[in-house]
């Protein structure tokens, strides 16, 4: 049944291919059924108003992840992906629109919703390609580096290798902690094995130092397994607040992140898959896109953030990964861990700091792309790299970029040749600090 749907023969594969190659992606993304609900609860920071419920997260991030891999396994069929809740949308929305706006987790969800709602209605129409063809690849670059320095801090913080000081705003942590030092230790050896090609790398770096920090009596260890933790979120987004003027830059920052994101990953994937076709254009991307979509609005449903396609889907591809069976293993093998939330609860801030700073690598590695020779291009790029982080806001690096690569393009006289989607994001983005 699996061969006639999927077409092996067609794709040159088989069904034992794609499962190695499912498992592989799996355990190159499997950190993020702990990474994501540790994230959104602010379980480093206490108990801040407006943070998320651990276990209530937990288990919609498996849910989600599975139902999403299994809609790009069965509509996307050609595509071996895998979704998940996104990293750097889940500390946007936990430090940025909860903790740092004041919004409730439901009408974080809320926004959510509706950012996946328009990526949906953006992917069946030809909005979808303008959009693509129209944002300068320095600007979508800038913008992904930043948020992996935006992570960085994160990281850092939770590592507490980074503590606040009242003059200089921030300072060295304490070194001689052994927990901070096990965090540390959690980020090199996930780098070394990174470069030894390790599958599974951070999920391995993360079980191996927690257990030497439960061993230690550094850590509590609650369990491995129990009844999955209740839904708490479920259906309970509030759209209330997505109808004002304020959050409508926190949907347009979900929604451009998540578009981007989406179109940057596919692409990345489909050049390792072999599905660019001689003129350029990815074959069979409006099924992929569309699904990405719909995987963003059961996410918002159950009760986690943006869920998005994972460029770790590049390891299945190599493994030999071609259809969407690949995507069917994934996400059977999310959801067989949705008995670990006890486990998930064990594991100490400082561990989980660590493999986030790794996560953040990944994302500011790409700057070597940025066209540096001309700094029309480069400058405003870099602007959304440091602003992130130092604003503690992704929103406001998004908008300050296009604002400041609006304005250099007038006056250097490149008006008429820039894309009229810089123009209409860049008027967003002053109306967004003007309602602010």
């Amino acid at each position: 049944m699996l061969d006639n749907y999927f077409n092996y023969k067609k794709h040159k594969t088989n069904f034992q291919t794609e499962v190695i190659a499912g498992a592989t992606t799996f355990l190159t993304m499997a950190y993020i059924m702990f990474l994501n609900p540790f994230i959104l609860s602010g379980e480093f920071a206490g108990p801040e108003k407006g943070f998320f419920d651990f276990g209530a997260v937990y288990t919609a991030t498996i849910l989600a992840t599975a139902l999403a891999c299994f809609i790009m396994a069965f509509y996307g069929k050609t595509w071996p992906i895998g979704l998940a809740p996104g990293m750097g949308i889940n500390a946007f929305v936990a430090f940025g629109v909860c903790a740092g706006m004041g919004y409730t987790p439901q009408e974080a969800l809320g926004a959510v919703l509706v950012a996946g709602v328009l990526f949906l209605i953006i992917s069946l129409t030809p909005i979808r390609a303008w959009l693509i063809n129209s944002i300068p690849k320095s600007l979508k670059l800038g913008i992904g580096a930043g948020i992996g320095l935006f992570l960085a801090i994160i990281g850092l913080q939770i590592m507490e290798v980074v503590v606040d000081n009242p003059v200089t705003l921030v300072q060295l942590g304490d070194l001689g902690d052994p927990l901070v030092l096990l965090g540390c230790a959690t980020f090199i050896s996930i780098i070394v094995l990174e470069k030894m090609n390790v599958k599974g790398n951070i999920i391995i770096g993360i079980l191996v130092f927690s257990i030497i920090a439960w061993a230690a009596g550094l850590a509590k260890f609650n369990g491995i397994v129990s009844s999955p933790p209740p839904m708490t979120y479920l259906f309970e987004f509030d759209l209330s607040a997505a109808m004002t003027a304020g959050m409508s830059t926190v949907i347009f920052t979900l929604l451009f992140i998540d578009f981007f994101d989406t179109a940057g990953t596919l692409t990345s994937v489909a050049n390792v898959a072999g599905k660019v076709d001689k003129d350029g254009k990815v074959q069979d991307i409006n099924k992929a896109m569309l699904s990405d979509s719909v995987g963003t609005v059961a996410g918002a449903v159950m009760g986690t953030t943006t869920v998005t396609s994972y460029v770790e889907s590049g390891a299945g591809v190599k493994a030999g990964g071609k259809t969407g069976m690949t995507s069917l293993v994934i996400g059977l093998l999310f959801l067989a861990c949705i008995f670990f939330a006890p486990l998930a609860t064990s594991l100490p801030k400082q561990i989980d700091g660590g493999a986030l700073l790794f996560v953040s690598v990944l994302f500011i590695r790409n700057i070597t792309e940025i066209e540096w020779d001309d700094i029309s291009e480069s400058a405003p790029a870099i602007l959304a790299m440091i602003t992130m982080p130092l604003t503690y806001s992704i929103s406001n690096g998004i908008a300050l970029a296009f604002v400041s690569y609006a304005l250099i393009k007038i006056f250097t006289g490149k008006f008429s040749s820039t894309s009229p989607a810089i123009w209409v994001i860049a008027i967003l983005s002053v109306i967004s600090f003007v309602v602010a």
